[in-house]
């Protein structure tokens, strides 16, 4: 007869398992029944009843092991064996409260961490983009010497013309939008897009519509879409909303749909959305690159196609345009690639250092598991004589683990809870979606399946252990006649422990020497009593050049004037700022062309900036008022920008033309004279390189420069004192400049300490992380020596009583230590070498293989790991020989 496949005996196993009683009974009826059929046959056959029974039964079997044949088959007795197990692991870590507390606190510090890493993991790297089918969405960037800009209109027009691989290419770039209020005027961050923005994405809006076609265009109606967050804050989900009007930048525009809450593919926490409708000019200006380009990639079409696709195309290109797009290529990668790749490698790490922490708690709790099986020795061996089987007592112990493990998985998800709570409130600001972590469905099969993992890794090797015990061994122990040897197992794991915590230490001293050295750059200013807010002239009122140039003027002699104030300035870009705007230049002598441009970042200063922000002038001398646009075009460069275009030659009276052409274009640019030399400042962040830089004066100003930056500029303050009261710039703001805000207001410390926020942060959990490794890994020395020491105990009684003293006690102790840490360091210094490329990208002003790092990691550990072993080596010392000889 075949048997019947598993999956249709489950209801069956579960109906015995719940309701035993009843399928015992039914099983007993069902049995008689035989029997009585059985023997009504021999009957009919002509025998007696007694005689016919009896043949029945001899034809039947044995009437319970029938049973228990039966209950093999339902599962019953391996769900029995199972409770028994369950209820006897229970008591048996009743019985040892200190073992099983230190084992579940232990256990549950790796899961929690693992688990508040991995959701933070989920949230900024696993979790896909609120789009549709984001795999197909690219982000397309133009590459020109080693920098990747933005595209120009122009290009993205003749992209999206000439290219076949995509549904719908669209294309994006910043903007910022005052919008007017009945109370204080508010920034709104928003995005300038085309129409085909939406439709790349895939999401269509909770309410009202998307822009059409013909609204981006020149001389249409202005509308808007906005955000769901801005719906509620702002207009308390009110769907009379749409066709209102909205005034931003003193232009009415007109609401016509609410995008959903999810909705930011760009990650910018983005509000309004307004049609770009690129003018004629715009399309022209092939040399303004600021464009982000996005591309849905058709169905069946590969990324490597595209991008050849893109080749061709920006080789056509090249020779259509030969000066405007010489040397100029496309880039194109994936849109989860492009906004979360700056954050994968410090999250992979971070995953990476609880893992280590979490293998070594495991090898900690092995070690505990392991000096405990001694003690169980003696039980196993009767369970095993009383006729258990190896396979038996293994399963039992596997249980305990399990059991063991699932307590600490509960203790370790509260840890994640509170982990969690921590990052996401402590973490950096710039970490994309950092906010929406949280210990989820995902995040909680995770620390199931990390809890099983740990149950059986650091309960497999005890088990086996133990299951295979044997009483002569057990005998031998009880009666002194052991040999006493040291567990080859327990050594093993405590080297790797003392591995695995040196490369997680050598890694945190890496981070803490480049974040020590970063902290004490030089930013090339002085940040103190340096207060800095921007102020952005959107309105139209404020579209001429010389309103808007007047405006800023205006704002800077009302700035200082103020009480406590010593100088002010504006800037189109403060220091550690984000958003510069840069430039190609082209020093005098060498020909127009695009193989002799160098990229510099591009400042637009009021003649008293150099003096307010304090960088010293090393040459020449500082603007004035008499820089206008009727005299000498000048500039100020820094030592970089010097160096570059002209090593080893004095700057001052050189010329260079930059962003401004006469009535030839770029055949015909516009000179402008070195006047000064500053020294280099980190504008982009300390931890980055500086790169060349000029300043030109806010009289001399290019008029499409304007445009460049948006109408906006940094206001900066020099204080005479830390304590400054900033609401005075905003109401110095409002009476120049009614209905302007000012925004991102803080002091220049703040921005220092802005920059340095996630490399700290980073910092503190892997060093964190090291810390609690190298307590589990000293937890880990002082119990192998312990067991060693009460292993040993009649050996070091005998060694007492023949002549050795407590310093040959300790010194044997000792010496062995020293043999475990010196391994575990050799170890760990190979791996940490092995390993240490992957920290190279966060590192500043230190190499990944710093001998010095390195060595104080390994001397550190060394100490701690021997303070460890003094206890230990100390009780060796105190045995009592006689005491230990009457004890075996």
């Amino acid at each position: 007869m075949r048997p019947e496949h598993w999956l249709y005996t489950i209801p069956l196993r579960l109906r015995s398992l719940f309701r035993w009683a009843q399928a015992d009974q039914e099983l007993d009826d069902e049995l008689s029944d035989h029997l009585e059929r059985a023997t009504e046959k021999y009957v009919a056959k002509g025998m007696g009843p007694e005689e016919a029974r009896r043949r029945a039964q001899l034809e039947f079997g044995g009437i319970e092991q029938t049973k228990e044949l039966c209950r093999d088959v339902r599962g019953v007795n391996l769900m029995e064996s199972f409770l028994q197990d369950l209820r006897f692991g229970l008591r048996m870590l009743r019985k040892s409260p200190g073992f099983t507390a230190m084992a579940v606190v232990t256990l549950a510090l790796g899961i929690g961490a693992n688990t508040a890493i991995f959701s933070v993991v989920h949230a900024v790297l696993l979790k896909p983009l609120a789009i549709v089918d984001p795999s197909r969405v690219v982000y397309i960037q133009e590459h020109w010497q080693d920098t990747m800009p933005g595209l120009s209109v122009g290009s993205f027009l003749d992209l999206q013309r000439q290219s076949s691989s995509f549904k719908d290419v669209s294309a994006s770039n910043n903007g910022s939008f005052n919008l007017l209020t009945k109370d204080n005027p508010e920034r709104l961050d928003g995005e300038i897009v085309s129409t085909s923005y939406f439709s790349t994405f895939g999401i269509q809006p909770i309410a009202g519509r998307v822009f059409s076609p013909d609204e981006d265009k020149q001389g249409r109606a202005h509308v808007v879409v906005i955000s769901e967050r801005l719906w509620r804050t702002r207009f308390q989900r009110d769907r009379a909303i749409l066709g209102q009007t909205l005034r931003m930048n003193g232009l009415l525009y007109t609401v016509i749909g609410v995008m959903p809450k999810s909705f930011d593919p760009l990650l910018q926490n983005t509000d309004v959305w307004v049609p770009a409708a690129y003018d004629a000019q715009q399309i022209a200006g092939r040399d303004v690159h600021y464009l982000s380009v996005m591309g849905r990639m058709k169905p069946g079409v590969k990324l490597s196609a595209a991008q050849s696709e893109l080749d061709i195309i920006a080789q056509r290109l090249q020779q259509q345009y030969p000066i405007d797009n010489k040397d100029r290529g496309f880039q194109l990668t994936p849109l989860t690639t492009t906004l979360l790749g700056d954050q994968r490698l410090t999250l992979e790490l971070l995953l990476a250092a609880v893992g280590f922490l979490l293998l070594i708690a495991c090898a900690n709790i092995a070690n505990l598991q392991l000096a405990r099986a001694r003690s169980r020795a003696k039980e196993i061996a009767v369970r095993a004589a009383l006729g258990a089987s190896a396979k038996r007592i293994v399963f039992q112990l596997l249980i305990e683990n399990v059991i063991l493990g699932i307590g600490s998985g509960i203790v370790g998800v509260l840890f994640a809870y509170w982990g969690v709570s921590w990052i996401v409130a402590k973490g950096p600001a710039n970490v994309p979606r950092l906010s929406q972590s949280t210990v989820d469905g995902a995040a909680l099969v995770f620390a199931c399946c990390v809890a099983l993992f740990s149950s059986f890794l650091f309960g497999l090797a005890p088990a086996l252990r133990v299951g295979s015990v044997q009483l002569t061994e057990v005998f031998k122990e009880n009666s002194g006649t052991g040999t006493g040897s040291r567990d080859r197992i327990r050594t093993v794991l405590v080297v790797a422990e003392i591995a695995l915590a040196l490369m997680l230490m050598a890694g945190a001293g890496l981070l803490i020497r480049s974040a020590l050295l970063v902290a004490h750059v030089d930013p090339g200013f002085d940040a103190a009593n340096l207060v800095v807010g921007r102020v952005g002239l959107s309105d139209p009122g404020y579209h001429e050049p010389a309103v808007a140039r007047r405006t800023f003027e205006r704002l800077v002699e009302a700035a200082a004037v103020l009480p406590g104030v010593q100088s002010a300035a504006v800037a189109s870009r403060a220091p550690l700022a984000e958003g510069w705007t840069s430039s190609g230049v082209i020093p005098k002598g060498k020909a127009i062309d695009a193989s002799n441009v160098v990229n510099a970042l591009l400042q637009i200063v009021s003649p008293s900036y150099l003096q307010t922000a304090r960088e010293p002038l090393k040459a020449g001398r500082d603007f004035s008022s008499q820089d206008t646009r009727e005299k000498t075009l000048v500039a100020v460069v820094n030592e970089t920008f010097a160096r570059t275009l002209w090593p080893g030659e004095n700057p001052i009276g050189k010329r260079f033309a930059c962003c401004e052409t006469g009535p030839k274009r770029q055949l015909d640019p516009v000179w402008h004279e070195v006047v000064g030399v500053v020294g280099d400042v980190r504008a982009r962040g300390l931890d980055r390189q500086v790169q060349p830089e000029f300043y030109l004066p806010l009289e001399q100003m290019p008029p499409s420069a304007w445009d460049w930056v948006g109408r906006t500029m940094d206001l900066v303050v020099r204080t005479r004192t830390e304590a400054f009261a900033t609401n005075e710039l905003r109401s110095v703001v409002a009476s120049v400049a009614p209905g302007v805000p000012i925004y991102q207001l803080s002091t220049m410390r703040q921005k220092i300490a802005g920059t340095l926020e996630q490399s700290h942060f980073d910092t503190f959990l892997l060093s964190l992380f090291a810390g609690i490794a190298l307590l589990l890994s000293s937890v880990g020395i002082y119990g192998v020596l312990s067991y060693v020491v009460a292993q040993r105990t009649r050996d070091i009684g005998v060694r007492m009583a023949l002549g050795a003293n407590q310093g040959q006690i300790a010194g044997h102790v000792l010496s062995y230590s020293l043999r475990l840490i010196g391994m575990g360091v050799l170890i760990g210094l190979a791996c940490a070498l092995m390993c240490a490329h992957l920290l190279s990208s966060l590192l500043y002003g230190v190499q990944a293989t710093d001998a010095v790092t390195f060595l104080c990691a390994s001397f550190a550990l060394a100490s701690i790991a021997l303070l460890a072993s003094y206890i230990p080596a100390r009780r060796a010392m105190r045995v009592d020989p006689m005491v230990a000889l009457r004890y075996e």
